[in-house]
């Protein structure tokens, strides 16, 4: 059976990837799929273990970096409105895992529930922002996380809830292959109160990122105790680039492509990067960024 046989309103072959990362780099997917619901995506999955296809899930892009030859395989990206809903019910929130998380901050917010007001301006999926514990100034999503819905690899949905679900610093235990929806239980608060703390919150993050039309992506995790970022400057390299690719001059630890970049020209920096900082303050650097 050819693999596409059924699906062809919802896989593509050959998809160019880079626009769909936040770099702009990147080749193309062998196939790329974009399921309308959930027993679409059950399918997929199925199809993909018999004929032994590696998949690989799309959210966001925020950091992500596509090689330059390209993915074999399938890539799946939940954008259906099926995948993106936010419905609101007194504190309880359910939304999507394929829902910006821009958007259910907005949206609660704005209903005067606490709780997300401190995300602002992270970007990407909920679902990306549930698998890594998104978080700023001390504050994280898996906080208010009450359940999960996920689907393994072998198309399974499964609850995740109370004990079972772990959340630490930029990492959780939800590891399956798809984070459907998560419920979350947030306060009630003065909406308009809320706005003023987001609106400066979003203030002071715009100031210390790079400009929002750049390509751009976080090289580093922060280790503890101290900035990745500030170890970059202290080792001299605030002006580092490779190729098309160099350090942002606003924050070190962001990588901003320019016109022409190639994802070994961000390799080649963050390679040069991790081994100044460890050759001068003896830190390995974790990288923030998957690459595929």
């Amino acid at each position: 059976m050819d693999f596409c046989e059924g699906f062809e309103h919802f896989v593509r072959t050959q998809e160019p990837l880079a626009s769909y990362a936040w770099l702009r780099i990147g080749g193309t997917a062998e196939y790329f799929a974009e399921p309308n619901n959930t027993a679409e995506l059950a399918a997929l999955l199925k199809r993909c273990r018999e004929q032994e296809k590696s998949v690989r899930l799309l959210g966001g892009g925020s950091n992500l970096l596509i090689r330059d030859e390209g993915i074999s395989g399938v890539v799946v990206r939940l954008s259906h409105p099926s995948f993106s809903n936010i419905e609101v019910d007194g504190a309880s929130v359910h939304c999507g895992g394929g829902a910006r998380l821009a958007s259910v901050v907005s949206t609660t917010v704005g209903l005067g529930l606490a709780g997300l007001e401190s995300l602002v301006g992270i970007p990407g999926t909920v679902g990306g922002a549930l698998r890594g514990n998104a978080g700023n100034n001390g504050e994280d999503v898996g906080r208010w996380v009450s359940s999960v819905d996920v689907m393994t690899a072998d198309g399974e949905v499964k609850k995740c809830a109370g004990g079972e679900l772990r959340f630490s610093y930029r990492e959780s235990n939800l590891d399956e292959f798809a984070i459907l929806a998560t419920q979350l239980k947030l306060e009630t608060g003065d909406a308009a109160e809320l706005t003023r703390r987001m609106q400066k919150q979003w203030i002071v993050k715009r100031a210390a990122e790079p400009l929002p039309e750049q390509n751009i992506a976080i090289l580093f995790r922060n280790p503890a105790d101290v900035s990745a970022a500030s170890l970059i400057e202290q080792a001299g390299l605030r002006d580092a680039s490779v190729g098309a690719v160099k350090l942002s001059d606003r924050n070190a630890n962001f990588v901003v492509a320019g016109p022409g970049a190639k994802a070994t020209d961000v390799q080649q920096l963050m390679e040069l990067v991790r081994s100044r900082v460890h050759e001068v303050f003896g830190i390995e650097l974790t990288t923030g960024l998957t690459i595929w």
